[in-house]
This record gives C-alpha cells, sequence and structure tokens, in this order.
C-alpha cells in the first residue's frame, strides 16, 4: 500500500483533534461516573449488612463493563475497518450515551429486587461494548491526520481526553451536591450524573458529525484496498500475534495500572482507608487529575523527539520504585493520628483458623474470622498470626490484649490507642501534600499513557489498524485495569493491609517493563501506509 503523506491544515487539524478529544472526554465521563459514585450507589443495587460487600459488588459490576471492552474492540474494530473511522466511533458514542443515562433511571433494589443488579450490569455491558469501540477510533482518526513529526503530540490529547472524562464525572457529581443535600444526593441526587450523559451526548454528535473521514481511510477506499477480513490480517500469523501480544502485555496492561493507581486507587485509598470524606477526597484527587493534564501531552510531545519506548521504559521503572513511598506519604499527610496510630500500636490478630471471606453473606464461620470482619468493617488495618489449634482469637493493639468477643471492648481499644475511626476534612497543607503524591503519580501515569495512541497507531498496517490497534488495547486495559479498583480492594479486605493492593499494580507493571524492554521495536517517525 501506498505511504498517505499527511497534508497540514491548521484549521482542520483543530478541529480534528478537538472533536475527537471532546467526544473521549464525554465517553470517559459516562464511564467513570460509575466509578466515581461507588460508595454511594453500591447500595442501593447490591445492599448487604456489611458495607465492605456491597462495595466489592459494585466493583465486581465495574469490571464487568471493562470485560465486554475486548468484544467491543473485535465488533468495532471490523467495523472500523471496512467501513470507515468517523462512522464507527459514532455509533460508539450514541450507545455510551444513551447506556449511562438508562443507569440514572433505573429502579433499585428496594424497588424491583434481584432485577435492579441485573439491569445494572446489562447498562455496565453496553457501556464496555462502545468504549471497545471509541479509544480506537478517536487515536487512530487524529494520527491518520497528523504530520509524522507531530504524531505523538497530536494524540496526546486523547489521553489527555480520558483524564479529562474523570475529571469531568467529579465536577459534576460535587456541583450536583452543591444543588441537592447529603441525605438527598445519596436517597436520589445521585441519579443526576447519570442523566447529564443526554446532554453531553447530544454535544458531542453535533460535534463529530462536523467531521470528515481520515485520508488514510479514504485513500484505501478509493483504491479498493480496504480489508475484507481484519480479523484474518490482524491474527493470519505468529508475527502478528506476538505484536499483540506486546501491546497487550506490554503496553495497555501497564499503563492501565499505573492511571487507574492514580485515579480510582487513591481515590477509595482517602476515603475507606484514611477516612476522608467523600467531598474533599474527590476534590483532592481531582486537583490531582487537573495538574496531571499536563504531563499526558509533555510526554506525547516528547516521544516525537526522543521516541515512544523510552519514557514509557522510564515511567515504568520509577513506578516500581516509587508507588508504595508516594501512597505512604498520602497517608501521612491525609490521617496522621491514624496513619501513627497504625504505626505506633499495631493491630495483631492471633488464632488458629483465621479464614476470611468478605463475600460471606451469612457471617463468618470460624470465631477469628468475625474478628477479621468486624477490623475489616471498620477500616482497620491488622495483621495475623497463627494460634494453637481450638484456642480463641487474641486481638493486641499496640500489645495489649482486648476483648476481642465484646464489640464495646474492642472499640474502647481502639479508641485508646489513637484510632479515630471518625471521617475527617484534611487542612488545606495537608490536601497539598496529597495532590503532589498524586500528581507525582499522574507524572508516572503520563509517561507511560503520553506516547501511546501514535505508538499503537504506527505498530500496525493500515488495513486492520482499527482491530489489531483496539484488542489488545481494550483488552489490557480492560481485564488489568478495569478490574484493579475489585481486586486491589479484595486485597485490602483480605489481608488488612491499607497498601496490600499496590503489589497488583506493582506486579502488572513489572511485566510490562519486560516485555516493553525485550518486545516493543521503536516507531516514532514512521510513515503511515
Amino acid at each position: 500500500m501506498a505511504v498517505v503523506q499527511a497534508v497540514i491544515d491548521p484549521k482542520r487539524d483543530r478541529l480534528v483533534i478537538f472533536a475527537s478529544t471532546l467526544g473521549t472526554v464525554f465517553e470517559w465521563y459516562d464511564f467513570f461516573v460509575y466509578g466515581t459514585l461507588a460508595n454511594i450507589v453500591a447500595g442501593h443495587f447490591f445492599p448487604s449488612d456489611n458495607p465492605a460487600v456491597s462495595f466489592l459488588i459494585f466493583l465486581a459490576s465495574f469490571g464487568v463493563g471493562f470485560g465486554m471492552r475486548p468484544l467491543g474492540a473485535l465488533l468495532f474494530g471490523v467495523l472500523g475497518d471496512k467501513l470507515g473511522r468517523k462512522y464507527t466511533f459514532l455509533v460508539t458514542i450514541a450507545m455510551m450515551g444513551v447506556a449511562t443515562a438508562a443507569v440514572g433511571a433505573l429502579p433499585t433494589y428496594e424497588s424491583i429486587g434481584v432485577a435492579a443488579p441485573i439491569l445494572l450490569v446489562a447498562c455496565r455491558v453496553l457501556q464496555g461494548l462502545a468504549l471497545g469501540g471509541e479509544y480506537g477510533g478517536a487515536a487512530i482518526y487524529v494520527a491518520e491526520h497528523a504530520p509524522r513529526h507531530r504524531r505523538g503530540y497530536y494524540t496526546s490529547f486523547i489521553q489527555a481526553g480520558v483524564i479529562g472524562g474523570f475529571l469531568l464525572s467529579l465536577m459534576v457529581v460535587l456541583v450536583s451536591n452543591l444543588f441537592v443535600d447529603e441525605a438527598a444526593f445519596k436517597a436520589w441526587g445521585w441519579r443526576i450524573p447519570f442523566l447529564f450523559s443526554l446532554l453531553l451526548l447530544a454535544i458531542s454528535l453535533w460535534v463529530r458529525l462536523k467531521l470528515k473521514e481520515s485520508p488514510v481511510f479514504k485513500a484505501m477506499k478509493d483504491a479498493g484496498e480496504t480489508a475484507k477480513n481484519p480479523l484474518k490480517e490482524s491474527f493470519g500469523s505468529w508475527a502478528k500475534i506476538r505484536l499483540l501480544l506486546v501491546a497487550l502485555f506490554g503496553i495497555a496492561a501497564g499503563l492501565t495500572v499505573i492511571w487507574y493507581t492514580a485515579q480510582f486507587q487513591a481515590l477509595y485509598f482517602l476515603q475507606n482507608a484514611l477516612r476522608i470524606e467523600d467531598t474533599p477526597a474527590r476534590l483532592i484527587v481531582g486537583a490531582g487529575a487537573v495538574c496531571s493534564l499536563f504531563w499526558f501531552v509533555l510526554f506525547g510531545w516528547l516521544s516525537d523527539k526522543v521516541g515512544r519506548k523510552k519514557p514509557i521504559v522510564i515511567g515504568y521503572a520509577l513506578t516500581i520504585i516509587l508507588l508504595f513511598p508516594l501512597f505512604h506519604l498520602m497517608a501521612q499527610a491525609a490521617n496522621p493520628g491514624l496513619a501513627d496510630a497504625m504505626v505506633r500500636a499495631p493491630v495483631v490478630v492471633t488464632g488458629s483458623d483465621c479464614s476470611y471471606d468478605p463475600f460471606a453473606t451469612k457471617g463468618q464461620v470460624t470465631a477469628c474470622g468475625r474478628v477479621l470482619d468486624a477490623l475489616s468493617k471498620k477500616g482497620v488495618a491488622y495483621s495475623k498470626i497463627a494460634g494453637e489449634p481450638g484456642a480463641a482469637p487474641i486481638v493486641e493493639i499496640g500489645g495489649k490484649v482486648v476483648d476481642s468477643s465484646n464489640a464495646a471492648a474492642l472499640d474502647a481499644g481502639l479508641k485508646a490507642a489513637g484510632y479515630d475511626l471518625a471521617k475527617i476534612t484534611p487542612s488545606l497543607g495537608s490536601a497539598l501534600k496529597i495532590v503532589l503524591a498524586i500528581v507525582a503519580i499522574g507524572f508516572l501515569s503520563g509517561m507511560t499513557y503520553g506516547p501511546v495512541a501514535a505508538l499503537l497507531v504506527e505498530l500496525f498496517p493500515a488495513r486492520a489498524r482499527y482491530t489489531s490497534m483496539s484488542v489488545p488495547y481494550h483488552i489490557g486495559t480492560g481485564y488489568f485495569g478495569g478490574f484493579l479498583p475489585f481486586i486491589s480492594q479484595f486485597m485490602v479486605a483480605k489481608t488488612g493491609d491499607p497498601f496490600a493492593g499496590l503489589w497488583y499494580t506493582i506486579g502488572v507493571v513489572a511485566l510490562a517493563l519486560v516485555v516493553t524492554l525485550v518486545g516493543l521495536p521503536e516507531t516514532s517517525g514512521k510513515e503511515l501506509d
């Protein structure tokens, strides 16, 4: 296939970047508003005596949407390679907007019982399918318009649009809280951000309808060279499959767990482990996201100068080194009293059978399990020691034994040791320190995410580019990233260690670093066929 030279047209290029980025912002808003409201909506669709159980099940349903993204990538990838980039991502954004608005109109478990969570999951399925076609379409559309030496810079706005969607979801939730008091918001006001997506859908469709087809696809179509079977052309040989696997494990999986750690993991860490009120926690994470937007554009631009691979590899290595220190910095700044108590007076549970099931609906089977359940509900970190067979569990707080069978005694022991579990609002100085920590994680995310849209577009040939790019990207982001909130919070609940979930991020990033170093070619400056 002939090389298509990009024609530089500043006015057209600005519209292309603006429309594609705006659509990405709106579509990810639809997806992220679900996760932003997790603490509130969980109880309406997955009620339980243990809020931690409701929260975990809700996060599992959050992951369902991500789990459907690879199927959406296959479906819309084929359509994008056969029918065109423009019309495919018009369909995806329409599907996403309608599914999100439907969540805001669903009756709750209290109204229709088990049908409510089933309908909610069905909406998540549609959202996941739609998102599976959105990112690839937007990135390819921008890249196929961009001049070769500015492709990283042009496509970096797509990456920033993903953060923009998360930020917009926080903003709409916070503004809704201003007009609806806390009790009303928890009762019905949570529906407002979901229904707001209808307005966003209308704006996005209006802007995207102004676009023309990409020059690369138009040239293929005019020459009669569009793919007859994009799936075969994407998976037809070991060399092609190997490249897909590198894109999946080396790029998509690594970048997405860093990004979700910077946003959702940080938010849940502040709300749950550090006992910060929901609104201040959202404001802090939102401020961190605003300040992090610049990194994505910076590293997209820089990748045009130094290559795509170098900043990604360095970003992975720095994440492995800095992630735990940055979260410990957040803990010390957010709630120093609680952080000091965890270090000065650790909670140690000694028992013969300390098996703990966070999903148990009829209570824990063993006495030690019931102790761990009580600590988990309070959000208290603990460690476990194996005890004598048949012996009653022993709880020590800072070396002092408390009566684990008596809830009042356990509460008194925690309070005496300095465990203040009431929700707090950090001071301005403390909030700024937390924001700086989140911005630092955002910097790592920008290093790994900023160059990626251009890299993935350059990695695959035009005939099957939509399919070849979308499938590994959405498997990596869908499964490794989409289930990160659930897996990390499950690890926290299971171990009692508020930092335990970070090991999942470290493990995935370590795998991505090895795969990238060994298998990823440099693509910067490559002409698009």
